[in-house]
């Protein structure tokens, strides 16, 4: 088994061509998942890449290197906006998986349970994808994330970036976990909220995204509609808004308890959001 640990993007996306290697930013999931005395013919480690381990802001955005941290994303200067994806880096595992967990390996192990995916869908996030052989394209994250342990990536295609578009000024955010217990936990539910207010300090704008209750994340867009209008405080989350989710029974919760934590959880959300 070889380990390949390119400084250059050319470099890793050419030992990507012949779909052998195994590519690892962290290697937080892929090492824990493989089955004894099996593994690919080569990992390809892409943390030290020139351009993929900074965050860069312009008017065009903000730009997520792929191997970025959970821990430098903690530590980022950041708008409030991103405040949601600050409190689900605080989620990842322990401090010791912050440190060397990534942004880009989060959501390529496409989980239902990803801490970094509702605060991501919240921010509208898109996935920037380069092939030696097709150059460069962008996913919406939505698009991205096909279902468990599934995504759009190609054999040959490495995830170079997140890119975040420019948020409102005054936007705030704000990020919910339930768990079996308050740290090292996979999720039971997870919320993450993006609230803009106009001058009257009602909800001018609203993104709102649930994790851990469907085969990826989800948007809420019935939800987001009704918001317009309302106060963070006295906001109303019904059933009814809640059709794109489909929980499942587990060890975890059933069904029916994760709807309503879910519901119980987008209040708290907006109002935290909102303030």
């Amino acid at each position: 088994m070889a380990y390949l640990s390119p400084t250059e993007l050319t470099d890793a996306l050419a030992a990507l061509r012949d779909g052998q290697a195994k590519v690892i930013a962290g290697g937080t999931d892929v090492f824990p998942a493989m089955a004894r005395g099996k593994g690919p013919a080569a990992f390809l480690d892409v943390t030290r890449i020139a351009g993929l381990t900074s965050i860069t802001s312009d008017d065009g955005g903000t730009r997520i290197g792929a191997a970025v941290s959970w821990s430098a994303i903690v530590a980022a200067d950041l708008p409030p906006a991103f405040d949601a994806l600050k409190e689900a880096a605080r989620e990842v595992g322990s401090i010791q998986i912050q440190n060397a967990g990534t942004i880009a390996g989060n959501i390529c192990n496409a989980s239902p349970a990803a801490d970094g995916v509702p605060a991501l869908l919240a921010l509208d996030a898109r996935v920037e994808i380069a092939s030696a052989d097709r150059g460069v394209r962008v996913l919406p994250l939505a698009d991205f994330l096909l279902g468990v342990r599934k995504t759009a990536l190609e054999a040959d295609e490495l995830v170079t970036a997140v890119l975040v578009p420019p948020q409102p000024d005054g936007m705030g955010s704000a990020f919910a976990k339930l768990g079996s217990r308050r740290y090292l936990v996979i999720s039971i539910t997870m919320t993450a909220a993006n609230i803009l207010l106009d001058r009257e300090g009602a909800i001018a704008e609203a993104r709102i995204a649930v994790g851990a209750c469907s085969a990826v994340a989800r948007r809420l867009p019935d939800l987001e509609r009704a918001l317009i209008g309302q106060r963070p405080d006295a906001a109303d989350v019904l059933a009814e808004h809640l059709g794109p989710l489909s929980p499942i029974d587990d060890v975890r919760g059933s069904a029916a308890y994760r709807l309503d934590v879910v519901q119980e959880q987008c209040r708290r959300a907006i109002q935290r959001a909102g303030r």
